[in-house]
């Protein structure tokens, strides 16, 4: 494992800042070997204690960052610092600001019916040199369907070189690991909820609230009936994942110095 990474409950998180995750994303990009990009919180790192093949998409898995203060806090705790959260919605921007400078052509997947459109003409309203290669809001499934089989191909025969996927987690991250051939070229990034706040159908928790930790709290209070049992029920157990982490660190051996 590199040096500027570390494990959370299985779940590998890169130690790099919002900077040197775009500049990551542009070598990745610039590689043309294709690419996966995952922004892990504390529900990421719940689900993959429990769901093998996303723990398998995570070990896989080319950028990994975070997002979420909780998991900035963790890291701390743990004695490996990250410099700061960068989460799927604080990358959307500046990564469609890089993709028009650099011309890439960049397609977006998920979202609700009009939510990946809408999102594409604000960014190009935006970013005026943005290349859009597609979008897509299909009702894709991790079970074999013939819609998810068609909308993959509309992707691959729009020759993207970045896809910003919003089909929330585990899915999304499931879905990029397990079509990576299929994607060939094409970096995907998982976006989770980021392009419905780019589109302005779900209002994002102010900075100061986000800076606070609280974010889960702002949108469990707008999306109760949704999100209730992912932060009430499942969350919780996060606690558990950190105090094993803590002590089986505590526990291992220390490294022998040199003389």
């Amino acid at each position: 494992m590199s040096a500027d990474r570390f494990l959370l409950g299985g779940v590998p998180v890169d130690r790099v800042t919002a900077a040197e995750a775009l500049d990551r994303i542009e070598a990745l990009v610039a590689a043309g070997r294709g690419g996966a990009v995952f922004t892990p919180n504390v529900d990421h790192v719940v689900l993959a204690s429990r769901d093998p093949e996303l723990a398998r998409a995570y070990g896989a898995v080319d950028l990994s960052l975070a997002d979420g203060m909780p998991v900035v806090w963790a890291s701390r705790l743990l004695g490996t610092p990250l410099p700061e959260k960068v989460s799927g919605s604080d990358l959307v921007l500046p990564l469609a600001e890089r993709a028009a400078q650099r011309g890439w052509r960049t397609y977006l997947l998920g979202g609700a019916p009009g939510v990946a459109e809408e999102a594409a003409r604000r960014l190009q309203a935006r970013f005026p040199g943005l290349v859009l290669a597609g979008t897509d809001a299909p009702r894709v499934t991790l079970e074999a369907d013939a819609e998810g089989d068609h909308a993959l191909a509309r992707l691959a025969a729009a020759r993207p070189q970045l896809v910003l996927v919003a089909l929330g987690a585990p899915k999304q991250e499931v879905w990029i690991h397990r079509h990576r051939a299929a994607l060939g070229p094409a970096v995907a990034v998982g976006v989770g909820a980021a392009l419905d706040f780019v589109a302005g159908r779900v209002r994002r928790a102010p900075l100061w609230v986000s800076q606070a930790g609280l974010e889960w709290l702002w949108r469990l209070g707008r999306e109760p009936r949704r999100l209730w049992r992912r932060y009430l029920v499942q969350d919780p157990a996060f606690a558990a994942i950190l105090w094993r982490e803590l002590r089986d660190r505590r526990r291992a051996p220390a490294r022998p110095t040199r003389p």
